[in-house]
């Protein structure tokens, strides 16, 4: 992640140290690893609108069809621009925020159970729409599924980092874990990392298979990792009472609980709530307001 800025005294160079209140400064160090602070969200989202909104936009398409997976990626980097306390991370026992909104994913070359993955990561910019989004989600998938194997990138450099002798590697890794924890690992290392992403994101509907928990990492600076589930038909009790089938999509979410609380994150999930039921808002540029009530 390439920052041309100057680093002022305490920040790291993908992040702005924060003055934090007492009590989640001192929990960096009460629970110093990321795995000791994880709290999982999880949520039936009704996808009925969305899906209206994408059969018109996708009429007449045989190719570049947008996706729920390019409206769910979008909706969260919107999320993140608005609710700016999700893109903090903690690392070396301090809270910083990010520089920039980031988003990964690892994508399969093949469907199949020996095809290698890819790891995508995307940085949206302040006046993309979903149309944008979507268009660079399939053009790096697509030049990612044009090889079989790693033809650059992170991908490359953990082939090579897995290539070296055992006590090699081990030590290897020490060292880039205690540059990782002062902020100075290269940045051949982290560019296009996951682990250095504001969130991660599991397509699992992709495969058919529900949302589920996953596990935070502690080696990078990544505090969200989300799954998004396969779309379904569920019976939902509207507003006035009655029951109505819909399309509903499961979302799950694991983040670290220092970098906020928990009404921050559940106001944050309502949100991307709020965007599914009103699909038109991922027209909008991220950098132009919702202008949803939070109350």
């Amino acid at each position: 992640m390439k920052n041309a800025k100057r680093v002022a005294w305490g920040d790291r160079k993908d992040g702005k140290k924060v003055n934090a209140p007492g009590l989640q400064t001192v929990m960096t160090a009460l629970m110093p690893k990321r795995t000791e602070a994880e709290v999982y969200l999880n949520d039936t989202i009704d996808a009925t609108n969305l899906m209206a909104w994408l059969a018109k936009q996708n009429e007449g398409k045989t190719e570049g069809k947008i996706t729920i997976f390019h409206c769910a990626i979008t909706a969260l980097a919107r999320m993140v621009r608005e609710r700016p306390l999700m893109n903090r991370f903690i690392q070396g026992y301090r809270i910083y925020e990010r520089n920039e909104i980031s988003l990964s994913f690892v994508a399969k070359r093949r469907f199949a159970d020996s095809a290698e993955e890819a790891l995508m990561f995307l940085v949206p910019g302040d006046t993309d729409t979903v149309f944008d989004v979507s268009k660079k989600i399939i053009g790096d998938v697509s030049e990612a599924r044009k090889s079989e194997h790693a033809t650059g990138g992170v991908d490359e450099l953990l082939d090579k980092f897995a290539a070296l002798p055992r006590p090699l590697l081990a030590g290897s890794v020490r060292l880039i874990r205690y540059l990782d924890f002062w902020g100075k690992n290269p940045d051949f290392i982290t560019e296009g990392d996951p682990n250095y992403s504001t969130i991660l994101v599991s397509n699992l509907g992709s495969i058919k298979c529900p949302a589920v928990y996953h596990h935070l990492n502690n080696y990078g600076t990544n505090s969200i990792m989300v799954t998004i589930g396969t779309l379904h038909k569920e019976e939902i009790l509207m507003e006035d009472g009655h029951k109505e089938i819909r399309d509903v999509i499961d979302i799950g979410a694991t983040l670290d609980e220092r970098i906020a609380d928990g009404f921050y994150f559940a106001r944050s999930l309502k949100l991307i709530r709020h965007i599914f039921e009103n699909p038109e808002l991922l027209e909008k540029p991220l950098n132009e307001p919702s202008g949803f009530d939070y109350k």
